[in-house]
């Protein structure tokens, strides 16, 4: 069963081995997605906002005087990842990287265009954490996303969009980046705050004494989900480290304050994420000593009532040994006398150990 599990996270690695740099490879599990691009061209004053029903649409947006937002939900179309990249002029390298859902969140900048590559996580309905790779280009006038299906956290950014809220529009397209990845950086706070409740119900449960056998079980998904965000937003920090300094020349003055702002929510998460972790191990000795607490209670009692019982039983022994010359078997009341003596011995007993408060 362990090779088998070995196997099947190794496999999407091993499809890389051998292969020239620059070989679309999808390392997903997202086989059948359909594509579906859509595009949001605007200006202050207007947008166009269109599903396009092929790749070759996109490039009309390339030299526009607008800023453009062109969204690529499904990674496992290589062919068309291949064809927006040629239009755009994307080295293969990137795009390699786009297909790689396994890359870590990363920066590259080339001549003419800015690559992020980011995680995305959200919770599904069974609050099962889903961590989705986000890539992004920013260019001079547009911005490419590409995703591995439907499904985002990005529906406020539309809205913005399309009613002309706030500073989106007016704004060149480093505030439409700036504005996707902050998208992205407020549902860590939705994350972090389940896994703070989570946590929290848990101490609950062992403070009050009502831990549950599988709890060790909890304990330790919750330790493998924190340890999966923290590697999907500690390299996001130094992301953006690099564009709120100001050295990209995409990045215009006026924006590097937003950048900033994300920056300092990403402190924030990482904090509660090393707190969390902290707590998580406490957790842990907390439930080993809860159940060495109770492993000691149990002993206790048995070790009580075997001290209770051996001076009984030495009395019994002495008593029940068959020979004919023993002068207490001669006694009319001997029997009585001694389960006398036995009852005595008992309460004594615990009354001593009442009063060390060992019961």
């Amino acid at each position: 069963m362990k090779k088998r599990t070995a196997k099947k996270r190794t496999q999407n690695y091993k499809k890389h081995i051998g292969k020239s740099p620059g070989t679309l490879i999808y390392t997903g599990k997202k086989t059948e997605k359909q594509l579906h691009i859509e595009s949001f061209d605007y200006t202050k004053d207007t947008i166009d906002e269109r599903v396009l029903t092929n790749i070759e649409e996109a490039k009309s947006f390339k030299n526009s005087d607008s800023v453009t937002w062109i969204n690529i939900d499904g990674l496992n179309s290589i062919d068309e990842i291949a064809n927006i990249g040629k239009q755009y002029d994307l080295h293969p390298l990137v795009l390699e990287d786009i297909v790689n859902i396994t890359q870590r969140p990363k920066i590259d900048e080339y001549d003419d265009y800015l690559f992020v590559v980011l995680k995305m996580l959200y919770y599904d309905k069974d609050e099962t954490i889903v961590i989705e790779q986000v890539s992004l280009i920013l260019g001079k006038n547009y911005v490419l996303s590409f995703q591995e299906s439907e499904g985002d956290v990005f529906n406020t950014i539309r809205e913005r969009l399309r009613l002309g809220n706030g500073r989106i529009r007016g704004l060149k397209s480093d505030y439409l980046l700036y504005a996707l990845i902050d998208a992205v950086v407020d549902h860590y706070f939705v994350i972090i705050e389940t896994l703070g409740n989570k946590i929290e119900d848990l101490e609950t449960d062992l403070f009050a004494g009502n831990a549950r056998d599988d709890i060790n079980i909890e304990v330790q998904q919750l330790k493998r989900e924190i340890l999966k965000v923290r590697r999907a937003i500690f390299p996001l920090r130094e992301i953006i480290n690099r564009l709120e300094k100001g050295e990209s020349p995409f990045i215009h003055k006026n924006t590097i304050t937003y950048y900033r702002d994300i920056y300092d929510h990403l402190i924030q998460v990482s904090e509660n994420i090393d707190i969390y972790r902290e707590m998580i191990w406490s957790l842990m000795d907390m439930y080993m000593t809860t159940i060495s607490n109770k492993m000691n209670e149990v002993m206790k009692v048995l070790t009580i009532m075997s001290s209770i019982f051996i001076p009984l039983t030495f009395l019994a022994g002495i008593y029940g040994m068959n020979f004919e010359y023993m002068p207490e078997l001669q006694y009319h009341n001997g029997y009585f006398v001694l389960l006398g003596v036995m009852l005595i011995l008992f309460i004594a007993l615990l009354f001593y150990f009442k009063r060390k408060k060992w019961l």
